[in-house]
């Protein structure tokens, strides 16, 4: 598995004049002969809060078959904030977020804050995001996504307000570049589509292979619905690469087509996320043996029993995609809330870095009833969670992301080797 992981603030009183101011005190009390005792110092008790929570998530359009797992574990991560007893009660409303076609997002938003919600989990896809980020934050909501991946979200005007448990994708683009470079120092080519993640994801690949001693001698970007790029394609094997990154989805199939039918073997490819998916039925046997692929996040078969327990919640689950993460952003909210003592969006932002152990020197935890009571008992706290260590940015972007490394077998299908 490989990671790409990322103060508090002291205030000094000055003493000035405390000798003196002592020297009296220790006289009257000779004088009057009394005996000084410190009085101890009581922390406040916890306010009983209550935060709703809503739940952006799709139900409808293309994105409809990762609504179940994402619900499931946000239902399973209130539930475990609710039985926690830590003096917080999370309530969620779930809205249909459907795609980035059509107004359902922005719909869902809008009866999402109507419901006085101060913390909204979603949208899944960037696009849903980038319809609804302005009118989320705007409100002076808090935003988490559970799987936006696009770099537009690291610099985004926010007010400090968006978040996300998901990696951007130039994590992406550094972690293939790392495992092009420990498979050989030679030379590249880079083939992408700009629509994945924009520029930063094969900047990314280009500067940690050269990092690594290697040379980028093509780098082509390529228009996902363009149909005259055999020129580009014939261009980048002429310059006879040892190996070519292929990062996109639409054009995939055909660039790695043609590198395959200019004599270029499985162990020469390398792609990012779900660029031919699962499964490379478009080829011939063993034509993508030893290929590789990454995909941001955690291997599921490593957490069974989180899975086992989103089953006991909705039993027909088969995918788990962004689970973790959106049981992740739930927690989190949940114990900035408390750590903030409030549930207004503003003083949950302010705390949403600290909780994730992205600043401050928290003690470790990993469940929110262990975190909460490092909190109530005037702690700070590091919360490592389903998803990994996420160490949240101050930017919203979590630092201990895990990007997973998957192989083509001689079966055309992969699977996770790292």
């Amino acid at each position: 598995m490989t990671s790409i992981p990322v103060g508090s603030r002291v205030s000094l009183r000055t003493r000035r004049g405390f000798t003196v101011v002592a020297g009296v005190l220790a006289a009257v009390l000779v004088l009057s002969g009394c005996s000084a005792e410190e009085t101890p110092k009581v922390a406040p008790a916890p306010k009983d809060l209550t935060l709703t929570i809503g739940a952006l998530v799709p139900e409808s359009g293309s994105l409809e078959k990762f609504g179940p797992a994402v619900s499931a574990a946000i239902a399973l991560a209130a539930q475990d904030v609710n039985d926690a007893k830590a003096n917080l009660t999370v309530n969620v409303e779930t809205r249909d977020s459907g795609d980035s076609t059509g107004t359902t997002a922005e719909d869902a938003v809008a009866e999402l804050l109507a419901a006085r919600t101060t913390v909204i989990i979603g949208g899944l896809s960037n696009g849903v995001s980038k319809k609804v980020v302005d009118k989320i934050t705007g409100a002076g909501v808090v935003e988490i996504s559970p799987a936006n991946d696009s770099p537009d979200f690291s610099d985004y005007d926010d007010s400090m307000l968006y978040w996300r448990t998901s990696p951007s994708c130039a994590l992406e683009g550094s972690a293939l570049g790392a495992e092009m470079a420990d498979r050989g120092d030679g030379s590249i080519a880079i083939l992408s589509e700009d629509v994945l993640c924009g520029p930063l994801l094969p900047r990314a690949v280009g500067e940690t292979f050269q990092r690594g001693g290697g040379e980028v001698i093509v780098e082509e970007s390529i228009n996902e619905k363009a149909t005259g790029i055999d020129d580009q394609i014939a261009d980048a094997i002429a310059a006879k690469p040892d190996a070519v990154a292929i990062l996109g989805t639409t054009q995939a199939e055909k660039i790695a087509q043609a590198f395959i039918a200019a004599g270029y073997s499985g162990d020469q490819l390398f792609f990012s996320g779900l660029s031919l998916g699962e499964r490379g039925s478009g080829f011939a046997a063993g034509a993508l043996t030893g290929s590789i692929v990454t995909h941001p996040g955690l291997d599921v078969s490593t957490i069974s029993d989180f899975t086992d327990r989103l089953l006991e919640i909705n039993p027909g689950l088969k995918d788990f995609s962004y689970a973790a993460e959106s049981y992740d952003a739930v927690i989190l909210a949940s114990l900035a809330a408390l750590a903030s003592q409030k549930i207004t969006g503003e003083a949950i932002a302010s705390k949403l870095q600290e909780v994730s152990g992205g600043a401050g020197d928290g003690e470790v935890a990993t469940t929110f009833a262990d975190a909460a009571k490092i909190i109530l008992a005037g702690g700070t706290v590091d919360y490592d969670g389903v998803s990994g260590a996420i160490t949240l940015s101050d930017n919203g972007d979590p630092q201990g992301a895990i990007i997973g490394i998957y192989q083509y077998g001689s079966d055309n299908v992969y699977t996770r080797i790292n």
